[in-house]
């Protein structure tokens, strides 16, 4: 890692400055002729990441993008230590235009430290575009009980966008004794599946429906439900008996999504026995949306 040097006299620069500095970037970045061991210039294009014009910083971030390895180092010092936070965030997302794994754990870091949470943005959007590389890592993440509920969400979504790049790997976890990341494994596979069509990833999905926790067993349900996968709708019906009332919901609002009259039946008759208000409106919500669908096809 590098030392960020003295690059006061940047911010000072007016925008005339710095319009003609990027000019001049791009015009030797387009000729071949940018030195890209010029370790000031590429501080000088970071420190106008603060530039107060989206415009601008987002053609200082392209050409950053461009210059590509040697820009690495310098944009995760700034990401990690400048006061600016304008220019932490930007530098979290031309990290993401690069896609060098050497950033990974810096940017792991940004997301659980820096209290910005577009800092915390930037930073997930770089490691979901790392792929395969951030998946250890963003389990990690899932599984730790310092990690706040904010930076879980971010990890999950992340691993969903990297979807069936590291589907092995995604695959693996699901063994995991942590709920939270048997769940994020369960939002991902369901995009490996909805790529793919892959018979393990949706055999994997209907199995979750089985799992230990709650959270798991609502997100198969969810994902089903969003992939309309009929094969899933016996193993739905008997959760309408569940012990547990999210559960329960859970799998009333999947057989609505997944649309099959044959679900009206089962759901009659658990909305018989059902005593949670909350759940009855949902189960009579599901009954009424496949009637009506029902009527619709018989046009």
């Amino acid at each position: 890692m590098t030392d960020m040097p003295d690059t006061s006299s940047n911010v000072n620069l007016s925008h005339a400055e710095t319009d003609q500095l990027l000019a001049q970037v791009n015009q030797q970045i387009d000729r071949g002729t940018f030195d890209y061991s010029d370790r000031h210039l590429i501080w000088q294009m970071i420190e106008c990441l603060g530039d107060t014009r989206g415009l601008v910083r987002l053609g200082f971030a392209e050409a950053l993008g461009v210059v590509g390895k040697p820009a690495v180092d310098p944009l995760i010092d700034a990401l990690l230590h400048h006061p600016n936070v304008v220019v932490r965030r930007a530098a979290g997302k031309t990290l993401t235009l690069i896609e060098d794994p050497k950033a990974v754990p810096h940017l792991v870091y940004a997301l659980l430290n820096d209290r910005d949470t577009v800092v915390q943005a930037s930073a997930i959007g770089a490691l979901a575009r790392s792929g395969e590389t951030a998946v250890t890592p963003l389990l990690e993440v899932l599984a730790s009980a310092d990690s706040t509920e904010s930076n879980k969400g971010h990890a999950a979504w992340a691993l969903a966008f990297i979807g069936a790049k590291a589907k092995d790997k995604l695959y693996a976890a699901y063994s995991s004794d942590s709920p939270e990341v048997r769940s994020a494994v369960v939002g991902a596979i369901a995009k490996v599946a909805e790529e793919n069509e892959d018979t393990q990833a949706l055999d994997l999905l209907v199995n979750s429906l089985n799992d230990t926790a709650a959270n798991v067993r609502s997100e198969a349900a969810a994902v089903l439900g969003n992939l309309k996968y009929q094969p899933a709708i016996p193993s739905l019906t008997k959760l309408l008996n569940h012990p547990e009332g999210a559960t329960r919901k859970s799998a009333a609002l999947s057989l609505m999504k997944i649309g099959d009259r044959t679900s009206i039946e089962p759901l009659e008759t658990a909305l018989a026995k059902e005593s949670d208000l909350g759940i009855k409106k949902a189960i009579s919500l599901a009954i009424s949306l496949l009637q009506r669908q029902s009527e619709a096809d018989d046009w």
